[in-house]
């Protein structure tokens, strides 16, 4: 009979640092018929851990593939996770009522150059409804108006993500602090986007107040979500300069797009499961 087809597999292990870890990994990948296709590694002389991404490919199966790898990680006392090279991961997006970045992101996963699945948008205003229509993805309208109908928002979005098996929450330009709580609930599987200029020009219009000093560099920050109000671990950032010649509109023209631009990519290497924590900010594998 002819040889089962490889499967290809993505592998992240995370440890205390020290000898023998790719040896051991390495034996365990043979023992189960796989052939290493890509392979990224990184030791943080800052916490002493140690971070591996690996592509295999084997014909074994996840629970036999796993079985070869779970006695390596437990005697390296590790976090890691087994997954197939590609399989969309299923995301919530919330936003507001600026549809850039929730664009992006559906335009992208329809055209198939973004590996995640979107069964819902969540909405605080209704205005991206017929954006997320467009794309056949349902679309919830919540109104948060008050303490009550924020944490009524904040329920639902707990239930989204059992309902859904949801395993990333995207704010697409959401506009709500999220609680503590959630926060908590959601860490290390929420993703906010906002402009480059924070902690400066904080509140409405930040273009015009930019505008306004003359800035000269535009972009954007992506990050994880923390109680600490737009300071989670970094995922990705990009910047354009720019002069005294870009008045307001262009300056938003020129950030919206970098805010798309840096948001899909923190996606995409979030789904990819190229990004992993260390502590307070983020070891990525590009």
């Amino acid at each position: 009979m002819p040889d089962a087809p490889a499967a290809h597999w993505v592998l992240t292990f995370v440890c205390a640092d020290r000898p023998g870890i790719v040896h051991a990994l390495s034996g365990a990948i043979v023992a189960a018929g796989g052939n290493i296709t890509e392979s990224q590694q990184f030791s943080s002389e800052d916490t002493g851990r140690f971070f591996l991404r690996l592509q295999v490919e084997s014909p074994s199966t996840e629970q036999q593939f796993a079985a070869h790898l779970a006695p390596v990680a437990a005697t390296f006392d590790a976090e890691w996770r087994l997954d197939r090279v590609g399989r969309p991961v299923r995301t919530l997006v919330l936003v507001s009522t600026a549809g850039h970045c929730l664009n992006d992101l559906l335009f992208r996963q329809h055209s198939g150059q973004l590996p995640i699945e979107v069964p819902l948008v969540l909405g605080n205003h209704a205005t991206l409804e017929g954006l997320a229509g467009f794309y056949g993805v349902p679309f919830e309208h919540r109104a948060v108006t008050s303490p009550e109908t924020k944490a009524a928002f904040e329920e639902r979005v707990v239930a989204a993500v059992e309902e859904h098996d949801i395993e990333l929450v995207v704010l697409a330009r959401y506009m709500q602090i999220l609680s503590p709580a959630l926060c908590e609930r959601l860490a290390g599987r929420a993703i906010n986007i906002h402009h480059s200029f924070l902690p400066g020009f904080k509140g409405a219009n930040p273009y015009r107040q930019a505008h306004a000093r003359g800035v000269k560099l535009i972009g954007a920050t992506a990050h994880f979500v923390t109680a600490d109000l737009d300071e989670g671990p970094i995922i990705e950032q990009n910047v354009l300069r720019v002069d005294h010649t870009a008045g307001p509109a262009e300056l938003v023209r020129i950030g919206q797009d970098e805010e798309s631009r840096t948001l899909t990519q923190a996606v995409r290497w979030f789904a990819e499961h190229r990004v992993l924590l260390d502590g307070r900010r983020t070891i990525v594998f590009r």
